[in-house]
This record gives structure tokens, C-alpha cells and sequence, in this order.
């Protein structure tokens, strides 16, 4: 199998950027997933980030192919924004105590200190952004209506790495089936979790820790890819981007594979065939 520490941008003969947008880029939760391509100078990024302080943060960590802006992208109407107790649970969405109070440490965690009403955009309506290849996006919950205000962007995006929940830890939270629905009429099919994490309900304890997983699917990082059995639909650089981003980020290589089988198809190269080489 291919080695995680390089990439395949050589052998496909990828002469452009991958262009990724990340949308709620706050990086309190550690590297993004697709740092590998950025530190390999492959990719560069607009990302989202209305939180002033995370903001400033990005601003100081960033490298020279990475752009970070104030904005709030959702519905580009204004909306309250619910700050909470826990960073992580900000959300323009109201936190539903009726399920958090369930989970150990959120019924705290979700608790509303500060709202505020603030701008938002829609992520069509963004200048910046001329071409998306990767979108990565975690706002708590206002996912699906980022997306349904992206149908230009969705048709050239080619990969979705998005948080998705399988409770309502929000008031009227659109859940991954939710998501999965849409997505799949805009030409995506779910991929997988990556990753995938559960909570132990209480009043069961696990260790003591109140972090601990157990049974219950909570929520997931999920990524969507376009449909690979309409490949040949797609102009041969996204396919090449597919490709990477799924060898490269994901290890998907049966995927990529069928990637660089349509971009032979269109192109009559032979990449497939330098591509099962490299994997064997």
C-alpha cells in the first residue's frame, strides 16, 4: 500500500493547487485533516473563522498559501450567535438542553453565556473564492444550511469533510441523515467516518471519565466524495484532485484508483497503471 508520508502529485503529473476552503477553521481541535497537503505545498486555503481570538491565532500560525477571514458564512441573513460555556459549542443554533442533559459535561458546556446577533454570508456570495476543490466544514450544527446555500460551490467541489450528529445536541439540528440526503442530490455519495464517536448515556460511568465512549453515536467527522460511478462526467483536473486528495489525505487508494481510470479514459494516458505500480 502507499506510503502516508508522500504523495502522488508527481506521478499524476498534478500542476495545479487544491483549492480548500474550511469553513469554522478554529484550530482548537487540533491539525486540520488535510495539513498534509499544505506541507507539501500543494494546496492552498481560504478559511472562515468569526471568532475574533481563534482568528488571531490563525493569522499567526499561518503559511504563505493559507488565508483566513472574519466572516460567518451560513444563510447571509443576520443571525444570534450562542456563545457557550465550552468554545466548542458556540453555535447559531440554540443548545438543546433536553438531550445534553444526558451527556456528561455538556448540560455545562452548552450553557449560553453571551448572545449576539452577527453578519453573516453566504459561501457563494464570497468573492475570495474563485475555484473549491476540499471543503472542510464544523459549525455545530448549521452545516446543512451552509450547503444549501453553496449550490454553485458544491458543483465544483469534489471531497467534503464535514461534522455530522446522530443526536439533537442543537434545537431543530439537521442530523447526518439529514446531510447524507442532500449531499446525495448534489452529486456526492458518503465516503466514511472519519472518525466516528460515541458517548457514554448517563448515569453509567465509564473509568470516570466523561469523555469516555462507549455505545451511543453522538456525532462523526464524515466525508463525502462525487459519485466514483460518474466519474467520467467530471473534467479530468478535478479527477486528478480527487485522486490526490483521497490517496493523499485519506488513503482511499481503490477510489483514487477509479479517479485516474476515468482520467485515462478522457485523456488516453496511463496513470492508472503508474498508480497501481507505485501501490505495489
Amino acid at each position: 500500500m502507499s506510503n502516508i508520508d508522500q504523495s502522488i502529485s508527481s506521478l499524476i503529473e498534478l500542476d495545479e493547487f487544491v483549492d480548500i476552503v474550511d469553513i469554522g477553521a478554529n484550530p482548537i481541535d487540533g491539525l486540520p485533516p488535510y495539513k498534509p497537503l499544505l506541507e507539501k505545498n500543494l494546496a492552498r486555503v481560504i478559511g472562515f473563522e468569526p471568532n475574533e481570538e481563534a482568528l488571531s491565532q490563525l493569522e499567526v500560525l499561518k503559511g504563505p498559501n493559507e488565508e483566513y477571514l472574519g466572516k460567518a458564512v451560513y444563510d447571509g441573513h443576520p443571525q444570534q450567535l450562542r456563545i457557550c460555556n465550552s468554545e466548542g459549542m458556540s453555535s447559531l443554533l440554540e443548545p438543546n438542553a433536553s438531550v445534553l442533559k444526558f451527556l456528561h459535561g455538556f448540560h455545562t458546556w452548552g450553557e449560553v453565556k453571551e448572545r449576539k446577533t452577527i453578519e453573516t454570508v453566504r459561501l457563494d456570495d464570497v468573492e475570495e473564492i474563485t475555484n473549491i476543490d476540499y471543503l472542510k466544514i464544523d459549525i455545530q450544527g448549521g452545516e446543512l444550511e451552509v450547503f444549501k446555500n453553496a449550490l454553485t460551490s458544491l458543483s465544483q467541489c469534489c471531497v467534503i469533510h464535514t461534522e455530522v450528529e446522530f443526536l439533537q445536541m442543537y434545537e431543530n439540528q439537521p442530523l447526518f441523515s439529514d446531510v447524507d440526503l442532500f449531499l446525495r442530490e448534489q452529486g456526492f455519495l458518503f465516503h466514511q467516518f472519519r472518525p466516528l464517536v460515541s458517548r457514554v448515556i448517563k448515569p453509567l460511568v465509564l473509568n470516570k471519565d466523561v469523555c469516555a465512549e462507549l455505545s451511543q453515536a453522538t456525532w462523526a467527522d464524515a466525508v463525502f466524495i462525487k459519485d466514483f460511478t460518474k466519474f467520467r462526467e467530471l473534467q479530468p483536473i478535478k479527477l486528478k484532485k480527487i485522486a490526490l486528495i483521497l490517496n493523499d489525505i485519506y488513503s482511499s487508494v481503490d477510489i483514487s484508483m477509479r479517479a485516474l481510470l476515468a482520467v485515462d479514459d478522457a485523456l488516453r494516458t496511463n496513470y492508472a497503471k503508474k498508480y497501481l505500480k507505485y501501490l505495489s
